[in-house]
């Protein structure tokens, strides 16, 4: 069992997942249980899948956790185009988070090659 909050990818995962919540308190009351709680649940989903994929036994269910982990973040990169095409998200913002969320899944997809390199 790995401790999630040494993983620099999930530290910078919570990061991302704060600032989505962050953007979002801004959204219209009608996207509440639309766009914003999508969102939310798919930038807390990446931290989160991390943190449980540490609490199980091996790397093989690690590998499996950051595989859905970097789902959520492919998910995530959706939501955020949709919101800024929507006009709910500034472009600055936009881009600020799709960055953040890049940054993830390249250190989730290099996280995965080192599980897979160590099994």
């Amino acid at each position: 069992m790995k401790d999630f909050r040494e993983l620099k990818v999930w530290q910078k995962a919570h990061e991302l997942a704060l600032a989505v919540y962050q953007v979002t308190a801004s959204f219209p009351r009608e996207e509440l249980y639309g766009l914003t709680t999508q969102m939310r649940r798919a930038g807390t989903s990446i931290a989160a899948n991390l943190a449980e994929g540490c609490g199980r036994m091996g790397d093989a269910e690690l590998s499996r956790f950051c595989s859905i982990a970097l789902g959520s973040a492919s998910e995530l990169q959706y939501f955020l185009l949709l919101a800024r095409d929507l006009q709910l998200l500034r472009g600055s913002d936009h881009d600020r988070l799709a960055e953040k969320t890049t940054e993830v899944k390249r250190m989730l997809t290099g996280f995965l090659q080192k599980l897979k390199a160590a099994s």
